[in-house]
């Protein structure tokens, strides 16, 4: 059902999308050098590696001149970027994703080789379900660039704290893995990309736990 519902949403959205598609990416090749899409292999259901779609927000060979965590304050970052990434408008191209069937609408974010490495046994229960390209923790960690911008080794509290913390609201996936939780998810992501600013969903403790942390740490 999940799955016939997520095809039945991106064939009805599907011509609104391209020319959203379209818009972006001729702004995007007029507004700095450099390839229109992003791709990168990540891990997803039963940990089979697939290639994710993302609008390139970032100069021409980011990743030669910086790390792979992105802060806020990311100087790689081109302009168009940075409102497409406030916007999450930079995961569009991932409806391409959802309709070949290595993601879903609503699911836990992907994860690159690299990071996935480390998880524990526990933690792997979320290959379980097909990665989204929304989630509890897109909701609940939406500035996570802000958030990484505030500490002093990025890499390192990724690695760390974040990793660790999108891992758990993740779980709540493979809990309530429904089409009334997808449902759910959907509603609360439109809500915070239209109103959400003016009136924000309830913040989950485990975030806020962790945005205190970082306050008392300084």
């Amino acid at each position: 059902m999940k799955r016939l519902l997520d095809f039945l949403l991106v064939c009805f959205a599907l011509p609104l999308i391209m020319i959203a598609i379209v818009i972006i990416a001729l702004l995007i090749k007029q507004g700095s050098a450099g390839p229109i899409f992003f791709r990168q292999e990540r891990v997803g259901l039963r940990q089979g590696t697939f290639k994710v779609y993302k609008f390139r927000t970032m100069v021409k060979d980011a990743e030669e001149k910086g790390t792979s965590v992105t802060t806020s304050r990311d100087h790689r970052i081109t302009i168009l970027g940075r409102i497409l990434r406030k916007t999450k408008l930079d995961e569009v191209p991932q409806i391409f994703n959802v309709f070949w069937g290595e993601m879903s609408l609503v699911g836990p974010r992907p994860e690159v080789p690299e990071i996935v490495q480390s998880y524990s046994p526990q933690m792997s229960r979320i290959f379980a379900v097909r990665p989204g390209i929304t989630s509890v923790a897109t909701l609940h960690l939406r500035d996570e660039e802000e958030i990484l911008a505030q500490v002093n080794d990025p890499d390192k509290f990724y690695e760390a704290v974040l990793v660790p913390l999108k891992v758990k609201l993740a779980m709540t996936h493979v809990d309530n893995n429904s089409v009334a939780y997808d449902l759910n998810i959907l509603c609360k992501t439109i809500w915070m990309l239209t109103f959400g600013r003016l009136w924000p969903i309830a913040e989950h403790s485990a975030v806020s736990q962790m945005r205190k942390g970082i306050i008392d740490s300084h």
